[in-house]
């Protein structure tokens, strides 16, 4: 059993998954070259076990005890007890590189080495190590400590010995895994596009503006926030970061082309939330305009983004990314849907979702609402996923 956890990076999510390894008793090493990111990781982490002691959630003894078991650090060299290392720093392949370079010159042969990424190649990264069989990526959802799916991600070169170790590990955490190819945007980011894609599409089409977008994916189609109040909290530049990556990294299929709308909101700095003004205004809200609660426009604009979040859902185990129980469990607890999207798929019918596409394809004629081959075969024969 490893007993010590490396974490390197001390951000938000860094902060997030060594507080996780500590609360399950592990000691943990966490390491940043910056002492002042350092600092104030420890005090926000501080502030975080108080809030979890006046809501009962741990006793005061509990908190000090987690507490103690972090071992806050500039020097990358005390990492060298670790039986895992799980890297969360930006997302630059070079400066990775760097990273585990030098975590392979310091920690144990038997040491499992991790990545955080949530949109590199695992494979890429584990190029710069010497032994690659032993990194693959463990992605957490933010924030760590509540989000409940960690993605693990073996790459071509990691071994299945040190698959089953990181399952186990993060298993006995308390979260729910799913095992995904290494293939761009893993279950999650790759099968979410269309609920942004689409909706801005949408947008800029006429057909319905922000908020009466918002309404029909919120109060019709049960999703615990529109695309574009999401897009909002999450901040338009980084999620249209991910977008613009994963189109790349897909060699540019239209299915996860990026919208110019979000690149002109993002470039003007409407970035949501954190600068005041996205897709809303935060500042005046009497400015925002009210939906058109008209259900069936609703219905139709949720149709449409449900569809193609459905296809999306039927490519991944087409392509033998996950399984269609893993993806449906990565939706509803990574990113919270309602319903796992093959499931739901069942529940409309195949053959209607089929049809839908149909419908979109015949009228555009383009290659983002293609229906995948995987839907064709199963209506054709009759079949469900589930049901």
């Amino acid at each position: 059993m490893i007993e010590t956890i490396g974490v390197v990076g001390s951000g938000t999510m860094g902060i997030g998954i060594a507080q996780i390894a500590a609360q399950n008793g592990h000691q943990v090493i966490l390491h940043d070259h910056s002492e002042e990111q350092l600092k104030k990781s420890k005090f926000n982490l501080e502030k975080v076990l108080i809030r979890l002691v006046e809501k009962q959630k741990i006793t005061d003894s509990e908190r000090k005890d987690i507490l103690s078991r972090i071992l806050f650090t500039p020097k990358i060299s005390e990492l060298w007890p670790c039986g895992l290392v799980i890297e969360a720093i930006i997302e630059n392949i070079d400066i990775k590189h760097q990273i585990f370079k030098a975590l392979e010159d310091i920690v144990s042969e038997h040491c499992i080495l991790a990545s955080n990424t949530s949109s590199l190649s695992i494979a890429s990264i584990g190029a710069s190590l010497k032994n690659s069989n032993r990194i693959l990526g463990v992605h957490f959802f933010n924030p760590a400590p509540l989000m409940p799916l960690v993605e693990i991600i073996p790459s071509i070169q990691t071994s299945n010995k040190t698959t089953d170790s990181a399952k186990k590990i993060i298993e006995s955490w308390g979260k729910t895994v799913v095992l995904c190819k290494d293939t761009p945007g893993f279950i999650v980011n790759r099968v979410a596009r269309p609920f942004y894609g689409e909706a801005l599409r949408i947008y800029e089409e006429g057909i319905a503006d922000f908020a009466t977008i918002d309404w029909a994916l919120k109060d019709l189609g049960g999703f615990r926030m529109g695309p574009f109040t999401l897009m909002d909290y999450i901040g338009n530049d980084v999620n249209f970061a991910v977008t613009e990556s994963v189109f790349k990294a897909f060699f540019y299929d239209p299915r996860f082309k990026p919208s110019f709308t979000q690149k002109r909101y993002a470039e003007a700095g409407y970035l949501g939330r954190k600068s005041g003004r996205g897709y809303y205004d935060y500042n005046k809200i009497n400015n925002n305009s009210e939906p058109i609660k008209d259900k069936v426009l609703g219905t139709l604009i949720l149709n449409r983004v449900l569809c193609l979040l459905i296809n999306e859902a039927v490519d991944a185990v087409f392509m033998s990314v996950a399984t269609a129980k893993d993806v449906d469990l990565a939706m509803t607890k990574g990113v919270n849907y309602p319903k796992g999207l093959l499931k739901w798929g069942d529940e409309i019918g195949l053959e209607v979702v089929l049809n839908q596409l149909q419908k979109l394809f015949d009228f555009y004629g383009e290659d983002r609402y293609r229906p995948n081959p995987l839907l064709r075969k199963m209506v054709h024969e009759n079949k469900t996923f589930f049901i």
